[in-house]
Order: structure tokens, then C-alpha cells, then sequence
């Protein structure tokens, strides 16, 4: 991929990470399990005790690669090697624990992706602060995964190829 394009992919992707990445740590700042779970209900808790987990693991996956690309961005001459592997590291990290949480608590129906309607489908309804950061950030992993489909297989499949001619 050409420097300039890369370069400008990895400033896009960095500034889609920190739209993302302000919403989560607002709702994880503002809202605890006490606060979320309605009852004392054993689902609701499961429900909410995972969602959380995902959101700070989603969280730090983000930020990590926010920093690396802000590091790669403000070196004099871009690296397009680690420029490739920050922005991998986006895909793979971010983009895949937005899309398949470990916990499960919500997933992408693919039904919907095309009809202009939500494609996020939660296990249990949540609160509604829940389902918006859910929601809004859902917008923001679905332009990174767009944006760096070429990362999920092209690009180690091209590493491969190159390790193989040396």
C-alpha cells in the first residue's frame, strides 16, 4: 500500500478509535453493576457483569491501538511496516472484540446490516444508557471493519508471501 495512502489510513482510523473510544470510558466512569442491574435478577447481573468486562477490555484494545497509531503518526518518516502491523492490530483486536464479545451479552445480526436498521441484537434488553454506547460505538467498528478488511487475511497472507521470497 502506498505511504501516503496508509498514512492517511492509519490518521482516519486513529481518529474513529477516539470516537469510540470517549463513549466507553464515559459509560464504564458513570455506571457500575449496582446501578445497572434491575431486581437482583441472577440474568440481569450475568448480563451486566459480562457486558462490562467486554466494554473494558474493548476499552484498552482501543486505546492501545490509538497510542501506536498516534506513535507511528509522529515519527518524521512513516514506517509502513508497523504502520501495517498497528493498523492490523486495530482489526484484530478492536474491531473483533467489538464484533465477538467474550461474553456474548450482544452480536451482529447480518439480517439487519443492510436495511438501515440497527444489526445489533442483545441477549437481554438492556438499560437504555446500554444499549446507546452499544449502538453509537457499533457505527464507529463498523467503518474501522470496513476500512481494514484488507487486514483481515490479505495483509498476513502478503507478509507470508514476502517472508517466502527472501
Amino acid at each position: 500500500m502506498p505511504s501516503t495512502n496508509l498514512k492517511a489510513l492509519a490518521e482516519s482510523s486513529r481518529e474513529k478509535l477516539k470516537a469510540a473510544i470517549d463513549p466507553i470510558e464515559h459509560f464504564l466512569n458513570h455506571h457500575a453493576l449496582e446501578q445497572l442491574v434491575q431486581n437482583d435478577d441472577p440474568d440481569s447481573v450475568a448480563f451486566y457483569s459480562g457486558l462490562l468486562s467486554d466494554l473494558r477490555h474493548l476499552l484498552v484494545f482501543s486505546e492501545v491501538a490509538y497510542e501506536k497509531l498516534g506513535a507511528v503518526l509522529r515519527r518524521p518518516n512513516l514506517d509502513n511496516d508497523l504502520a501495517e502491523r498497528a493498523l492490523y492490530e486495530v482489526y484484530h483486536n478492536g474491531v473483533n472484540s467489538f464484533f465477538y464479545p467474550k461474553n456474548e451479552c450482544y452480536s451482529e445480526d447480518g439480517r439487519y446490516a443492510y436495511t438501515g436498521q440497527d444489526a445489533i441484537r442483545f441477549r437481554m434488553k438492556p438499560v437504555r444508557a446500554a444499549r446507546d454506547v452499544i449502538l453509537s460505538i457499533s457505527r464507529v467498528y463498523e467503518e474501522l471493519r470496513d476500512d481494514l478488511s484488507y487486514y483481515e487475511s490479505d495483509y498476513l497472507t502478503h507478509r507470508r508471501m514476502q517472508g517466502q521470497s527472501k
